[in-house]
This record gives C-alpha cells, sequence and structure tokens, in this order.
C-alpha cells in the first residue's frame, strides 16, 4: 500500500499529516509521491515575463506547510487545474538563488499551453519525483537553459510506467471543492 500525502494548508493538519505516515524530517525524499492543493496566487511576475515559462504558484499556507522532508529542488509530476485535464509538470520549491529571493515559494510550470492566466482556479498536483537540487546561475540564459533541461527530463521520467500510473491517482478525481482544507493520507 503507497502511502501519499495532501498538503493545502493549516499547520497541525500538515504536521498530523507528516507523523502520521512517520517522515518527520528524513530528507532522503523516500515519501514521495506528495500531493498538494490550493489556488493559484499571483508571484513573482518572472516565469512568463522574464523567463518565457510561465508558472503557477501555490499560497504561502500550502509552502509553509509542506512536511519537513520536502527539500528544496526541483520536482516533476502532475498537474491539474480545477477538474481540467492532467498535465507534465515541473516544479520549484525553494528560495530562487539566481534571485535571491526571501520568500520560500512553490512554482509549478504545466507542460501544457494554456490560452489564458487561471488565477483563482484550483492547482492540484503530484510530485513524483525529485530531479535536482537548487542552484545559483550566472546568468539569465543559463538559467533558462537549465529549465528547459529540467522539462525536457521530467516529459522523459513521467512516460515511465511507475510514474505515468499516478495521473490516474484518485486525488485527481476528487472534488477540488471538498479537499481545499484537507489533508489526506491515501485515499
Amino acid at each position: 500500500m503507497t502511502l501519499s500525502r495532501v498538503v493545502t494548508g493549516g499547520p497541525q493538519r500538515c504536521a498530523a499529516a507528516a507523523l502520521a505516515v512517520g517522515i518527520a524530517g528524513s530528507g532522503d525524499m523516500n515519501g514521495l509521491p506528495y500531493f498538494c492543493r490550493g489556488p493559484v496566487v499571483r508571484g513573482f511576475g518572472r516565469g512568463s515575463k522574464e523567463l518565457g515559462i510561465p508558472t503557477a504558484n501555490f499560497p504561502m499556507s500550502v509552502v509553509d506547510n509542506l512536511p519537513a522532508d520536502v527539500s528544496t529542488g526541483i520536482y516533476y509530476g502532475w498537474a491539474q487545474v480545477d477538474s481540467g485535464e492532467i498535465h507534465k509538470m515541473v516544479m520549484s520549491i525553494g528560495w530562487n538563488p539566481y534571485y535571491k529571493n526571501t520568500k520560500k515559494s512553490m512554482e509549478t510550470h504545466l507542460i501544457h499551453k494554456f490560452k489564458e492566466d487561471f488565477y483563482g482556479q484550483m492547482l492540484s498536483v503530484a510530485m513524483v519525483g525529485y530531479i535536482r537540487p537548487e542552484r545559483g546561475f550566472n546568468s539569465l540564459e543559463e538559467l533558462i537553459a537549465a529549465i528547459h533541461g529540467d522539462i525536457e527530463e521530467a516529459k522523459k521520467k513521467l512516460d515511465l510506467p511507475e510514474h505515468l500510473k499516478l495521473k490516474e491517482d484518485n486525488f485527481f478525481r476528487t472534488s477540488v471543492s471538498t479537499t481545499s482544507d484537507q489533508i489526506m493520507n491515501g485515499h
């Protein structure tokens, strides 16, 4: 039986979810997949404009309540906006060293072209694998090249059977209105 964690907000619930599955800060990332859900909020405004790689950002209530074993870095997985199609994604969790952010963020790039922004809509993600730790870059071009490399790696890894099956997880079939304030272990 695979245990999963859903992070949506509320410090007591996240702490309880972490303890319930015995992860209390192990740092080994063996706890993947993680399932997160929250409304899309405005980020720093750099994804589309400066990088040409749009991102959907989680609110601080989700970021601040990630279990302790979720290291900063680049992840890959599956994402869904509201009850729409499920798409491949890459996600950066951390402080974005190139920009020297002082606020931790979770920025998700859905590998799909959307016709319009979806601020305020519910974003559901399954983080299924870890690509690399955060790192600084000497130039914007170097950062953009690394992100494109992360995207290509995510596309390949998500085609593996063990990752492809998570696209069909019940988490993506659960009503977003009934789970926006819940943490779930398993489903």
